[in-house]
């Protein structure tokens, strides 16, 4: 530290010409380190930005199968509860974490002790229908962020009422707790893998299920034998393996008409496709697209400062 403060009060060519080299390729590295991050995060978020522009707003009664956008309201589930961890707040999605202000010497860190986040579903409704969120890797922009400090691991005051914020606390021992929320009745925009289950327009593998089912019976081979080994080999033979298949085409036509003749029910949930991103956001898409545009600029500006920054330092350093 004493060498970046006498770079800033001297010539910064004096001190990169002066430094130690443990010093000067250690500022060098994390410059170079921080313009490489700089510009893959910007690329990160110029691709999201260009996704939420591009995929058009469907009706949740019409839309297609597959990668679509949704925005509506968020709703809990009849018979659902879902309330924060550490606020007791009823919301339809949160994330919490508990971390401790922990210092040795003179270096002082926060060390997450309990971090977590909802996996329950709600849904999303819109003037046509409602589709049930699945949230599992979604990456989210919740419309409340709560922090606060205490003197204990858990919080003693749950009521959002009681809670007292401060901007910094370097006590040693004190807590820090954050919590985010997506509440229910607030806008939400939605995109991911859209997908209809039930109802008469549903389109089954009939083959597929029956082998996953045939895979699941071979497990339980004791329950197979009971059921289908009716000579009392001890071994399904090819006449009994017929009517094994037989039996599980059956079930899974059985299933398939009960599913066809439910109401359909929309999900949508996580694409398995990293260049289709699952994201929820209490965030308008034109406050979204603002925001992605905001991190990509300043990202890149990193990327050119930090960068042209270490090229300089390298530079001059090597021309002695």
């Amino acid at each position: 530290m004493s060498y970046l403060l006498t770079c800033l009060s001297a010539p910064s060519s004096d001190w990169i010409l002066q430094a130690p080299a443990d010093d000067f390729w250690k500022w060098a590295t994390l410059l170079s380190v921080a313009s490489i991050g700089g510009f893959i995060g910007a690329f990160y978020f110029f691709l999201r930005k260009r996704i939420v522009e591009d995929t058009p707003t469907s009706n949740i009664r019409s839309a297609a199968q597959g990668y679509v956008e949704l925005s509506g309201i968020s709703k809990l589930m009849d018979g659902s509860i879902i309330t924060g961890p550490l606020t007791s707040t009823t919301c339809a999605w949160y994330s919490y974490s508990i971390e401790e202000h922990q210092s040795s010497g003179k270096n002082s860190h926060w060390v997450t002790l309990e971090e977590g986040i909802s996996d329950n579903l709600f849904l999303i409704i819109d003037d046509t229908g409602e589709a049930v969120i699945d949230p599992e890797n979604a990456n989210v922009t919740p419309g409340y962020t709560d922090v606060w400090y205490g003197s204990t691991r858990q919080p003693q005051h749950r009521s959002a009422a009681r809670r007292k914020k401060k901007f910094f606390n370097i006590s040693m021992g004190d807590y820090r707790y954050t919590e985010m929320r997506i509440h229910p009745d607030e806008k939400l925009y939605a995109i991911g893998l859209f997908a209809t289950v039930g109802g008469t327009a549903s389109e089954y593998n009939t083959s597929n299920d029956v082998a996953h089912l045939l895979r699941k019976w071979k497990k339980n081979s004791e329950h197979l034998l009971a059921r289908f080994d009716e000579n009392k080999d001890g071994q399904i033979d090819m006449e009994e393996w017929q009517k094994v298949r037989e039996t599980a085409l059956k079930q899974i036509n059985s299933q398939h008409a009960d599913q066809k003749a439910s109401a359909p029910v929309h999900i949508l949930g996580k694409t398995c496709d990293s260049r289709r991103p699952f994201l929820l956001s209490a965030l308008p898409q034109s406050d979204l697209v603002k925001r992605y545009s905001r991190y990509a600029t300043g990202l890149i500006i990193i990327f050119f400062v930090a960068g042209a920054f270490a090229t300089w330092m390298i530079s001059v350093r090597l021309s002695v």
